[in-house]
């Protein structure tokens, strides 16, 4: 296992205000202000350190000639148009800033401008006609990196009727501009010739297929927070910032030799909190990331008490490798408190198999059996009763011969509910880590920051809707355990109930007799103690004795426990131009993992598991089955006819129902 990284105590570093510097600049001292000192304040210690300097932007600025607060946040060109026109005074972030309002301004209003002069400290841009007056001159302010327009002509002199071949200004950058407000959405399909036709609507710029695609992967780094590269720099003080604005939450970075990106594991402190509201058992899963530099993201996920996700912990390595999970599993141990990472970590832990991922590892050993296997192996699962699985086990057994040595080598205890050594509470399967996993597929291909914020957003999403949800609830127990009781309580009115003593019970259940103890909690059904939830014979039980169903349920399933899980909060964190980095944090330069990058185009849908059965896709044109709509070739009649051969009315099959259908023909 590689070795833990160094704890820092850390400051925050002092940045210049920037109405300051504004207002300095257009006083005419350009000097900025100085930086006052400040008290030092300890930070929670986290693994290893984070990146480069952040500078602090503010939208709103007096004089800056910015009408809209959020332009200098969110971009220059939003779905309404310019936000902020170019105006004497106006501040910009970089000049690159500069020069796309300039681009923008000269589409919107369909002229062409050239740089007349450019230099480290000023710029000076015309129109590309040379008798035209329109021009901008802005500077660089001193000591910092803004800009700000000296001399603005707006008025153009050329000739009305004079029109460029073409826009040389529409470059990648600045498509990528006018369009990454459609591309906020991960899960957004934007196609480069949807590019091509919005800027050709917009501006009536024609773009070739190249700077359309080049424009959306500019845009995609904007809005993920730069490149693959600059993300991993990132990375470090947005953990800072996670941090300091969820205190409690536990952050471990691992780097290697050259401050190389190695694991990562994040649990924040609201579900550290809400654990302890949620049943002992965790679903542990890992899953492909689809970026640049790959790897594996990690996930540990339990149920809550409406049956609902509640995630606990993510993180990220290299691939699905002993020490990968080794790493994971133990952060999750010191918070929480494969195989073989397991019985390394939790000696003492019951480690269960997902139901179907053992099925499909039958599928593919006893391939001519499949539908045998099907129909005994899931009943043998799930069955509770020990009596009851030797017989279906017998039986799955003489079906498909070899399969019972397999399944015993395996360990009966590990995938059959009636011989798990604690309890499973009815979780056979790990369908919540593989549902959380498809919500985030998309996510998956983002830089690693942008994965982390956006695996931060969710959560963040699903603790506000679900405890305000667990705050409505009036009943006794989570609604969907409410649910369940409701439908267990309808088929115990057909149940008959013997009394044997004070405390035990005979309950007939159609030909067969079920024994209930209410002194120990246990039914000879064994649903009663395994998943702390009144069975079918319990709750005839109740019908006939004083017993109140609520009072035997397990705590798990309460509602004071389903809203003290979310009563965390996962805080947001701050727009990236109000990020405090201490110094400590800023000299540090995370750097990607060290990986061979294949070139090409990148899978985008993962290879099936062994056994695994891909759904064929159905055609929404014909109904059938193994192509779409986009592939269909089947012809499809205009007047559907029943089965007699006629139409819906009584007229002849060859005579048109209407008069304008007389000359029309069917759409294929």
């Amino acid at each position: 296992m590689p070795s833990p990284g160094r704890s820092l105590f850390v400051s925050p570093t002092p940045i210049p205000s920037f109405v300051d510097v504004v207002r300095n600049a257009i006083e005419g001292n350009e000097q900025g202000t100085a930086a006052e000192d400040v008290r030092t304040t300890p930070v929670e210690p986290y693994q290893n350190v984070p990146p480069i300097p952040i500078s602090v932007v503010e939208a709103n600025v007096e004089g800056s000639g910015c009408g809209d607060q959020t332009c200098v946040e969110e971009g220059i060109y939003g779905e309404g148009g310019i936000l902020g026109d170019i105006e004497e005074h106006r501040i910009f972030r970089s000049k690159k800033e500069l020069m796309t309002c300039v681009s923008i301004t000269a589409m919107t209003e369909k002229f062409q401008y050239k740089v007349f002069k450019s230099k480290p400290s000023f710029v000076v841009v015309r129109c590309i006609h040379t008798s035209c007056s329109w021009r901008v001159r802005a500077k660089k302010l001193v000591e910092s990196e803004y800009w700000m327009v000296t001399k603005y002509e707006k008025n153009h002199t050329c000739p009305t009727d004079f029109k460029p071949v073409r826009r040389r200004q529409a470059t990648s950058w600045v498509v990528g501009e006018c369009v990454k407000r459609k591309l906020i959405n991960p899960g957004r399909v934007y196609r480069p010739r949807d590019v091509m036709d919005d800027m050709k609507r917009k501006f009536g710029v024609d773009i070739s297929y190249s700077v359309a695609w080049r424009g959306r992967e500019c845009a995609y780094d904007n809005l993920r927070l730069g490149t693959p590269e600059q993300s991993y720099k990132l990375l470090p003080g947005y953990l800072h910032m996670l941090m300091d604005t969820n205190p409690g939450s536990v952050v471990n970075l691992e780097v290697s030799n050259g401050n190389r990106f190695q694991y990562l594991f994040i649990a924040f402190a609201a579900s550290i909190h809400g654990f302890s509201y949620c049943r002992p058992v965790i679903s542990i899963d890992a899953t492909h990331l689809k970026g640049k530099y790959r790897g594996v993201l990690f996930t540990a996920v339990c149920h809550d008490a409406n049956q609902q996700i509640f995630p606990l912990a993510f993180g990220v390595g290299d691939s699905k490798n002993d020490a990968s999970w080794s790493w994971f599993l133990h952060r999750v141990k010191s918070v929480f408190g494969i195989n073989n990472a397991v019985q390394e970590v939790f000696p003492q832990a019951f480690h269960g198999i997902c139901m179907y991922h053992l099925l499909n590892n039958l599928k593919t050993k006893f391939r001519n059996k499949t539908k045998e296997l099907e129909q005994h192996y899931i009943r043998t699962a799930k069955t509770y009763n020990l009596q009851d699985f030797h017989v279906l086990f017998y039986t799955l057994s003489s079906a498909v011969p070899g399969v019972k040595e397999y399944l015993e080598a395996v360990g009966l205890h590990r995938w059959t509910r009636s011989h798990a050594p604690s309890r499973r509470y009815n979780i056979m399967t790990t369908n919540i880590s593989e549902s959380l996993n498809a919500v985030l597929v998309k996510v998956r291909e983002l830089p690693i920051t942008a994965l982390v914020n956006e695996i931060r957003l969710l959560c963040q999403k699903w603790f506000h809707e679900r405890r305000t949800k667990a705050a409505g609830c009036t009943t006794m127990m989570s609604k969907d355990v409410e649910m369940k009781l409701e439908g267990r309580k309808d088929r115990a009115q057909a149940m008959g109930v013997i009394r044997a003593d004070q405390y035990t019970f005979d309950v007939v259940d159609g030909d067969r007799n079920y024994c209930v103890d209410m002194a120990l909690w246990t039914c000879t059904c064994r649903k009663f103690q395994l998943d702390q939830l009144p069975c079918d014979h319990v709750l005839a039980v109740v019908r006939k004795t004083p017993y109140e169903a609520y009072d035997l349920c397990s705590l798990y399933y309460t509602r004071e426990f389903w809203h003290e899980t979310y009563r965390g909060v996962i805080n947001p964190i701050p727009h990236i131009s109000s990020w405090t980095t201490p110094q400590q944090i800023s000299e540090f330069e995370l750097q990607p993992p060290d990986v061979r990058t294949v070139a090409g185009r990148r899978r985008k849908r993962r290879l099936p598991s062994m056994g695994e059965e891909l759904p064929t896709p159905k055609c929404s044109r014909c109904k059938e089955r193994g192509h779409n709509r986009a592939t269909c070739q089947n012809p499809i009649a205009l007047h559907p006819t029943d089965e007699a051969g006629c139409s819906g009315s009584n007229l002849p099959t060859h005579q048109p129902i209407h008069p304008s259908d007389q000359h029309s023909t069917p759409q294929l």
